[in-house]
């Protein structure tokens, strides 16, 4: 796998220091999509920038999305029309924005979450104990994405608080992806 063809997609706020899309930049030379607002978000603004990205990758790329970068990848799916340049796509931990709590403020531009099969490989990975995404919630994404489903256990929201460091774990995913072995539990 090609190191920069490996695009980070981190969540609202970003992925500090400790995060394990950090971590894996750091140690694998993985390449962020970095927005303009972290704090702010808009849909458009980060769709364009991820579409901006791609595009102008040389060869396929794998995206590794946490949180609201899940969110991200399938409503850019939908609505791309380079999605072909995507080999596949690790999905960790997808915010559920349509939760009452997180449908306002900052989020509230992300409704609704697209349930269209995404047209490419993909696993989402989500927790037991998710406070911003129950795992019945991300079960039900997996399916309407057409992803396999990993259940990765009481990890809360897979992050730095996590404690999960370069989480090896979670490579190994990634690595299944980059060799097509992506086989539905």
């Amino acid at each position: 796998m090609n190191a920069s063809n490996v695009l980070i997609l981190p969540g609202w706020q970003g992925s500090g220091e400790e995060h394990w899309q950090s971590c894996w930049e750091r140690l694998y030379g993985y390449q962020r999509v970095e927005q303009h607002d972290w704090m702010h978000p808009l849909r458009g603004d980060w769709s364009v920038r991820l579409e901006e990205t791609v595009v102008d990758s040389n060869g396929p790329v794998i995206l590794v999305a946490h949180s609201l970068g899940c969110i991200l990848t399938a409503w850019w799916a939908a609505h791309s029309q380079n999605t072909a340049k995507v080999q596949a796509a690790l999905l960790v931990a997808p915010g559920d924005v349509e939760r009452p709590e997180l449908a306002a403020g900052p989020l509230h531009g992300w409704r609704p979450i697209v349930t269209r099969a995404l047209p490419f490989p993909s696993i989402l990975v989500g927790s037991q104990n998710d406070p911003y995404c129950t795992f019945e919630r991300a079960r039900a994404l997996a399916d309407a994405w057409g992803s396999r489903l990993v259940d990765a256990g009481a990890r809360g929201h897979i992050n730095a608080e996590s404690g999960l460091g370069d989480w090896p774990e979670g490579h190994a995913l990634l690595d299944s992806l980059a060799q097509n072995k992506t086989k539905k539990d």
